[in-house]
């Protein structure tokens, strides 16, 4: 079994679905899992509909029309006959996540999230398989809430390994093309949770770990994986090969090529992880397994932005020490704050940190009682694997460094 990822850019729209179709017919599609992400930008705009529902507007609903919209401009493009089976069935998936917010009864911000931004992928893979069967690749739509569960730590869920292995086995058999959602899986009590954002590559992992499968393959629209992001960086160049640790390291600072978690469950049973382009899938692209670091060794860029940086330091002028360190640490874990770099010295101390769930206010309040506070709010965090003088001396050209930490393999760099 082979699993397949295609993220939301490779199937923004009607021209995206149909290079699917034709990347398959090209690669093959027997004994094929597919898992597929939401169309284009339409996790971003399910958040909005969200947000508008939350504040109690009823512009929610026009919103929620506009995305329904869009997916029906695709299935119009497709489909040409607005008789077709499908038109009905995303109907449906509409018309089902409108009851959900009539009937909505929870303040849980996250729970909400979950129930309602998974619809993006839902809608996705109906349009896709639809498409498939309509063009000769007889294709089985597999619910992944029903594959994939997990406990009820919404928006950020995590995986229950015993009886997804067990589901995953029964529900999927060798030489079927499958297509199913990444993203989302379901608690005990069968509600939606999400993996984290970019969690299609995880749900991938998942699914090739409980099948034992030859390989994973990301379907992207750049060559491989590149020791930068084009936007942010010049001169990029493709990675051939990188090593599972590698990988890890590079995902831990931020690369948004692989999912942090993806590489776990894939480095533990040695399964090879291919990241290639959909418009020219012959190349090679770029390929992680049990290799030794990068080929070629050159440095890797990554770039994290709308990052907070707070130096501390106390009251009185006294040591910061492990009890002061341990009650901050205590406070960023109460605060659901992702900690990205720190740095101590005798005095002070400082972390860099993404404020994902907003708290930061209720952070600083906390805070201010007991330390002196100075906080930079949307700073940028640049990382450079393997770097040299020459990268860290571009890096830093005009702009304003805030802190700096060296390793021997890694310098991360706050700037304002």
């Amino acid at each position: 079994m082979r699993v397949f990822k295609f993220g939301g850019a490779s199937v923004k729209d009607a021209t995206g679905v149909r290079n699917v179709v034709k990347l398959l017919t090209t690669v093959g599609h027997k004994n094929t899992l597919i898992v597929v992400s939401a169309m284009g930008k339409t996790t971003n705009a399910l958040e909005v509909v969200l947000d508008k529902y939350i504040n109690e507007t009823n512009s929610f609903k026009t919103e929620l029309n506009t995305v329904k919209n869009y997916h029906h401009e695709i299935m119009i493009d497709l489909f040409k006959n607005q008789q077709h089976e499908v038109f009905n069935k995303v109907d449906a998936l509409f018309q089902e996540l409108l009851q959900f917010f009539k009937s909505n009864k929870s303040p849980n911000y996250n729970f909400l999230y979950d129930q309602v931004i998974g619809y993006g992928e839902l809608v996705s893979t109906t349009i896709i398989s639809y498409y498939l069967n309509n063009n000769n690749l007889d294709n089985k739509w597999l619910d992944v809430r029903q594959c994939i569960k997990t406990d009820d730590y919404y928006r950020s869920a995590n995986v229950n390994w015993e009886t997804t292995q067990h589901i995953i086995s029964k529900q999927v058999e060798a030489s079927t093309l499958y297509i199913t959602q990444g993203f989302i899986g379901s608690d005990s009590n069968n509600f939606t949770t999400t993996l984290g954002r970019e969690g299609s590559d995880y749900t991938a992992a998942i699914f090739a770990y409980c099948l034992n499968a030859e390989s994973v393959t990301i379907w992207k629209d750049v060559p491989g994986v590149l020791n930068g992001d084009p936007r942010y960086f010049k001169n990029t160049q493709l990675l051939n090969t990188i090593s599972y640790t590698e990988a890890i390291e590079l995902a831990f600072y931020g690369a948004s090529v692989i999912h942090p978690k993806t590489l776990q469950p894939l480095q533990r049973k040695e399964i090879p992880l291919h990241v290639k382009s959909f418009l020219n899938p012959e190349n090679p692209g770029t390929t992680v397994n049990k290799s030794q670091g990068i080929e070629p060794n050159v440095p890797c860029y990554i770039l994290k932005k709308n990052q907070v940086l707070l130096s501390l330091s106390t009251l009185d002028f006294s040591y910061v020490v492990e009890e002061n360190i341990s009650q901050i640490f205590n406070l960023l874990a109460l605060y659901k704050m992702k900690v990205v770099v720190i740095q101590n010295s005798a005095i002070s101390f400082s972390v860099c940190f993404e404020n994902t769930y907003n708290n930061l206010e209720k952070l600083l309040l906390h805070l201010k009682a007991k330390f002196k506070v100075e906080c930079h709010k949307n700073v940028s965090l640049y990382t450079i694997r393997h770097f040299n003088d020459e990268a860290i001396k571009n890096l830093e050209q005009d702009k304003t460094v805030l802190l700096k930490q060296l390793f021997q393999e890694t310098v991360q760099i706050v700037t304002q």
